[in-house]
C-alpha cells in the first residue's frame, strides 16, 4: 500500500491525545445544528421559545443520567442552534487510566454526546422533521473550580448575546422570522 494515502481520509482529533475521556471530572461541551439553522426555537425575552425539537433535545439531555448512571448535569442552556452543558463524570469505581484512542467507544464523553444526539435525530426522523447536527462537538476539560463559575456564568448569560430579532429583521429585511432567533 502507497504511504501517502495511509490516513489520508481520516479527520484529526480535537481531543486531547493524553486525556482519559471516560475518566471522572468535569466537562463543558457545545453542540451545534448544521449551518447554525434554528432547529431548536427562538429566544424571546431572554428565553428560548422551543419548537418540538427543542422540547425533545431538552428531555433528552437531562435524561443523559437515565441512560448513564456516572453522569451528573451540571448547568446548561438550549439555544436556537445549540447547546452548551455541563457533564459531571463520578464513576465510583474507576481505577484505570485509558489514554484517547480511536476505536469503538463505551461510557466516555464521545458515547455520551453520540447518544443524545442520536437520540434527537431518531426522534426528528419518525417525524418527518428536518434536522441536521453539524459533524462533531467542541469540547473543554474543566480543571478549576474557577474555571467551573466562569462556563457556568458564560452559559447564564448566553440568552443575553443572541442576536435581537427585530434589529435583525431591520438589517436583512429578507430575513424570515422563523431564522432570526
Amino acid at each position: 500500500m502507497d504511504d501517502l494515502s495511509v490516513n489520508i481520509y481520516r479527520t484529526q482529533s480535537t481531543r486531547l491525545s493524553i486525556w482519559d475521556y471516560g475518566s471522572n471530572g468535569k466537562y463543558f461541551v457545545t453542540i451545534c445544528t448544521d449551518r447554525k439553522v434554528p432547529y431548536f426555537g427562538h429566544i424571546e425575552s431572554l428565553n428560548l421559545v422551543p419548537t418540538e425539537i427543542g422540547d425533545y433535545a431538552k428531555k433528552c439531555w437531562e435524561s443523559i443520567p437515565e441512560r448513564s448512571p456516572f453522569v451528573e448535569l451540571d448547568s446548561f442552556i438550549l439555544m436556537p442552534d445549540h447547546l452548551h452543558g455541563i457533564l459531571c463524570f463520578g464513576k465510583r469505581d474507576q481505577s484505570d487510566w485509558k489514554p484517547n484512542q480511536f476505536g469503538p467507544q463505551f461510557q466516555n464523553l464521545a458515547s455520551i454526546i453520540r447518544g443524545f444526539k442520536s437520540a434527537v435525530t431518531s426522534f426528528t426522523k419518525a417525524q418527518s422533521i428536518e434536522f441536521h447536527w453539524q459533524p462533531r462537538y467542541f469540547d473543554r476539560i474543566i480543571r478549576s473550580g474557577k474555571e467551573l463559575n466562569q462556563i457556568r456564568e458564560y452559559i447564564r448569560d448566553n440568552p443575553g448575546k443572541w442576536p435581537n430579532a427585530a434589529m435583525l429583521r431591520r438589517i436583512i429585511p429578507s430575513v424570515s422570522p422563523s431564522f432570526t432567533g
